[in-house]
């Protein structure tokens, strides 16, 4: 079990509650009545506090199914993503990029859709499109580009090393061709500052290499009508 909140205050409530018994039964006092007692007044809080205890047991789940820890990058169903801070007895914290702090009530995150970033693995995949001139020569573009990503990879801080970077085309686009390129970074946030060197370096890149990447365009044909060459 990951060091959370809920799991060191289970712990010590538990000791207490042990340390207690132990010291009554050493004096002559039975536990059985103070057992039962607990019994009978744990049933009336249970009724009592029915959300808090559905948090209490979510958020043990959530621990015990070991699929979100603290130090998880995550992101919720309805976009609120962040960085898993801490678990405990009835919500669950997340760091956002912007430093600010979300907090969830664990029966939320026990049953919303997750996309857990760092489960199984730390590091994934991130793409950027990019769209060359219908003049262009497809392969040594290819070839090209290749190359320039291996160097982009071994000198740029976050990237995966060991793993070769892909590029697939994908489509005849209006005014280009396109495709993709995948590399991978090694954690969530390192996708933001890999992006951001990856589309200046590849933009210059194709500028010293005469790869070009065109404007948008589109044709537009205006037939004259009769009523127009009345007018005119």
């Amino acid at each position: 079990m990951p060091a959370t909140s809920i799991i060191s205050n289970v712990i010590f409530v538990a000791v207490i509650f042990l340390g207690i018994l132990v010291i009554l039964e050493g004096i002559g006092i039975s536990d059985v009545p103070i057992l039962t007692t607990f019994g009978v007044g744990g049933l009336a809080v249970s009724l009592a506090l029915q959300d808090t205890l559905s948090n209490f047991f979510a958020g043990i789940h959530i621990l015990a199914s070991k699929k979100i820890q603290p130090g998880n990058t995550i992101i919720l169903e309805n976009g609120q993503r962040g960085k898993v801070t801490d678990i405990n007895w009835r919500n669950t914290t997340l760091l956002t990029p912007d430093n600010n702090m979300i907090i969830i009530p664990n029966s939320k995150i026990s049953t919303s859709i997750i996309t857990n970033y760092s489960f199984p693995e730390e590091n994934f995949s991130v793409s950027l499109q990019v769209g060359i001139s219908y003049d262009s020569d497809l392969d040594d573009v290819e070839e090209k580009t290749i190359n320039f990503l291996k160097n982009f990879i071994k000198s740029t801080p976050g990237c995966v090393k060991d793993i070769e970077p892909i590029l697939r085309y994908q489509k005849f686009d209006n005014s280009c061709i396109t495709f993709s390129i995948y590399i991978r970074v090694e954690s969530y946030s390192d996708q933001f500052i890999v992006l951001h060197k990856l589309i200046k370096s590849i933009h210059k890149f194709y500028n010293e290499n005469n790869i070009e990447i065109p404007y948008p365009t589109q044709n537009i044909i205006l037939e004259k009508t009769n009523s127009f060459k009345n007018q005119l």
